[in-house]
């Protein structure tokens, strides 16, 4: 359910099931430091986090991985687990996949999922979760030409990817669009 007021804005996403579940995928970009921030912010909004992290990235928040866990009530993941594991995280409702790095967009694009959250999202993808995705990368990445390719193959799968005037330009003095970020998901949801 999704209300406004003229001084108030807020959300509350559930399931059939009690609430709904994002997974929130980041990479090794800067932006990964305001993590904790960012969950603090989906679960304002009604979400249940799941948090998932490039290998790298986890170990840029090595110090902080025990505390994301506590704030998220799941463990944080960063690698696949073993056959006949049980899953420890519920299904998702959305998945978040930002920062997108350069190699993660990439390789997500490309279908090579030798990273557990690039595999989650590529699954995704063939299951029809909403997922939106913002890259984070610099001006000479954004101008080899695979990245413009990746976009695209993305944005034909159905991924919303907010990048652009209307998302993330490769411009680390501009911000991250967090907010925007959380907002998309939000709206791929209630559209289904």
């Amino acid at each position: 359910m999704i209300g406004r007021g003229p001084s108030v804005r807020w959300v509350r996403v559930w399931s059939d099931e009690g609430m709904s579940t994002l997974y929130l995928f980041a990479g090794a970009a800067e932006p990964v430091f305001d993590i904790a921030r960012v969950i603090e912010d989906a679960q304002a909004d009604g979400w249940d986090v799941c948090l998932g992290l490039t290998p790298t990235a986890a170990r840029w928040l090595a110090g902080s991985l025990d505390g994301l866990a506590v704030l998220t009530g799941h463990p944080v993941r960063w690698d696949y687990g073993l056959p006949g594991e049980p899953d420890v995280w519920p299904e998702a409702s959305a998945v978040l996949v930002a920062p997108a790095t350069f190699n993660s967009l990439n390789q997500w694009a490309l279908g090579i999922v030798d990273k557990f959250v690039v595999g989650v999202a590529a699954e995704g993808i063939g299951k029809g979760v909403p997922m939106v995705t913002v890259p984070c990368v610099s001006g000479a990445h954004a101008g080899h030409p695979q990245f413009e390719r990746s976009v695209e193959t993305l944005r034909g799968a159905g991924v919303s990817v907010l990048y652009g005037e209307d998302g993330s330009l490769p411009d680390p003095s501009a911000g991250f669009p967090w907010r925007l970020a959380l907002d998309a998901v939000r709206g791929r949801v209630a559209v289904g």
